[in-house]
């Protein structure tokens, strides 16, 4: 009999790669949102696998909720990806976010026990939650964490309730502490697909130029599709632990924009602006992750760096393709 696999927040970039993932190794996929029959899954529906995917409504901070799908579903692998997802955006919702991560995986945990059921759980952490990593220097799974936004925290909480639950419980559950990682999947107001956009589209003949806010920053991107098997990779060791999933590379946001528009054989600095209105409150300067770790127990290793990322990402959207297995 297939494995079923309960993936939280199956709309996503992350859920609809994860799910195809699983797919293709034979899995039974249920995914959820807050409401199943409003939603789009649209990146489902891109990706080609939207009526291989059973989806059900799951409100994450309503325990309710939670408990009755896990009973129903009697997942083997629960994979928690839902949550308010823009770091941006927490800065402006930071109760909604805090409550989305924090309480969400709270519940899901608490489920999990109260359930006895032998799931093996998955929870989405964030390379943000070490905050400034320092320049030339790469967060482990031993790096501290020191988080600079409501995003941050809440994926903190998020963590350190996993590994109370496993300690305490001896609940299999693990977090992976995933840096940037990008797809044509992304909507434009992540930075880097609005980048992408917006470079095709003067590559194209549109006249317009792109705000963008402090350009000095730096991050580890990596390509998504990468990412989602390491989360896949975590649950099947025979013990639960967490793992930085990061490419070890770190470049800023204007060697980013270079590159994207490089891709197009334009000169950035015609098309590109700052605007101070696009600054938040506090920034990290410098985002870097080590995947030494989870090359040795994972045999993960990630084939893609920034440029090319960015030069799938180009490719992708000239061709007027979201994704190409």
């Amino acid at each position: 009999m297939s494995k079923r696999a309960l993936i939280c927040g199956v709309s996503g970039q992350d859920g609809a790669f994860l799910a195809k993932l699983l797919l293709d190794k034979g899995y039974q996929v249920v995914g959820t949102a807050r409401d199943a029959q409003m939603s789009s899954f649209r990146s489902l529906d891109l990706l080609g696998i939207r009526h291989r995917v059973e989806t059900v409504s799951m409100s994450l901070v309503d325990f309710r909720s939670v408990i009755q799908v896990l009973s129903k579903v009697s997942p083997h692998e629960v994979y928690n990806l839902a949550g308010q997802s823009s770091v941006g955006l927490s800065f402006e919702q930071p109760v909604e976010t805090l409550e989305s991560h924090a309480m969400g995986t709270l519940n899901l945990l608490e489920a999990i026990r109260f359930l006895g059921q032998p799931v093996r759980f998955y929870n989405a952490c964030s390379g943000e939650c070490f905050g400034d990593t320092g320049v030339g220097k790469s967060a482990t799974e031993e790096t501290a964490f020191r988080p600079r936004s409501p995003y941050a925290v809440a994926k903190a909480a998020a963590f350190w309730e996993v590994a109370n639950y496993r300690d305490a419980y001896g609940i299999y559950a693990c977090s992976g502490i995933l840096f940037n990682h990008e797809s044509n999947l992304r909507p434009e107001r992540f930075v880097t697909q609005k980048i992408i956009a917006a470079a095709c589209r003067i590559a194209n003949g549109s006249k317009e130029q792109i705000s963008l806010g402090n350009l000095n920053i730096s991050r580890d991107w990596g390509w998504a599709p990468e990412y989602v098997d390491a989360m896949w990779r975590m649950l099947q060791l025979p013990d639960s632990e967490d793992f930085v999933i990061a490419t070890g590379e770190s470049n800023s946001l204007q060697s980013f924009v270079e590159e994207a528009f490089k891709c197009v054989n334009l000169d950035w600095r015609e098309y590109v602006r700052t605007d101070d209105s696009l600054l938040r409150p506090s920034e990290i300067m410098h985002g870097c992750g080590s995947p030494i770790k989870a090359g040795e127990k994972l045999g993960w290793y990630p084939a893609y760096k920034m440029k090319d990322v960015v030069r799938k990402m180009v490719e992708l959207k000239l061709n007027g393709s979201m994704y190409k297995t």
